[in-house]
């Protein structure tokens, strides 16, 4: 009988959401359990069994001076290395100290910030390792998940949706709240996943799942910006789970600049 490959889940700097999602995939989580070798995985089991790994999943960004050479190892441990979740593919909603003082920072939170040893920046997972894969979301979508695991078993490329989150808006029939209500939306350059939650309430896509391939956001929030939405609130939106995803991060600084200047 062959051999299962084996999975181990790393945490980093994060909220553990994305861990959280497989945990919830109850029914799929039998069959996923069926297909692997879970020899590492800390917030299901204590029982740990060292590697190397097949498939190796990293949840969280990389803030700290460990952290970044935790992962050179965790790197050199797996087969496959798959980065998941927002933290640990664009730097998390904690990569908006890169655009601060993060010493100010550690002395408003910490009673003895001499004790914190953290990097100025929080940044992705790929910034410092070759990464094989990046499943998108925050949190990431348990389906997609069981997705991922399942094309990596049987020797496929996983299939992930690559269009904007206003086809799923579409499908659901959800009528857009940029066009009814003229509020600012992310959805026309956010990767489909979410399931369209925020704009089913009539509320703006906040970028759960980073930008769609080929997007454009600095062209969306110039739009946005010409129609009277203001541009410090464009910021905002665009400095939010995914901020530090490329596109984003430049289309935010390129607002940025023309808030201070006007």
């Amino acid at each position: 009988m062959a051999t299962k490959p084996s999975l181990a889940v790393f945490k980093f700097a994060s909220c553990d959401g994305c861990q959280l999602s497989l945990l919830d995939a109850e029914d799929e989580l039998l069959a996923v359990a069926g297909a692997v070798d879970i020899a590492y995985f800390l917030e299901a089991r204590t029982q740990q069994v060292g590697g190397p790994y097949d498939i190796g999943l990293v949840e969280g960004s990389i803030t700290t001076p460990h952290d970044a050479e935790r992962i050179q190892e965790i790197r050199k441990q797996c087969r496959f290395l798959v980065s998941i979740g927002a933290c640990a593919t664009a730097g998390g909603i904690q990569s908006l100290k890169n655009w601060a003082d993060v010493n100010d920072f550690i002395h408003r939170v910490y009673a003895h910030p001499e004790y914190i040893k953290t990097l100025s920046t929080s940044t992705p997972i790929a910034d410092h390792v070759k990464v094989d894969i990046e499943l998108r979301g925050c949190p990431i979508n348990k389906y997609q998940l069981v997705e991922l695991i399942t094309a990596l078993v049987h020797g496929r490329k996983p299939r992930f949706p690559s269009y904007a989150v206003c086809v799923e808006c579409k499908r659901r029939q959800v009528v857009c709240v940029a066009v009814a209500q003229g509020i600012a939306c992310l959805g026309p350059v956010t990767q489909a996943g979410c399931g369209v939650i925020c704009p089913a309430f009539n509320r703006d896509c906040y970028g759960c799942f980073g930008p769609k391939e080929n997007s454009n956001p600095n062209s969306l929030v110039q739009h946005d910006a010409a129609n009277g939405i203001p541009r410090d609130h464009l910021v905002r939106l665009l400095r939010n789970f995914n901020a530090g995803a490329s596109e984003f991060r430049l289309a935010s600084d390129h607002m940025e600049r023309s808030v201070s200047q006007s």
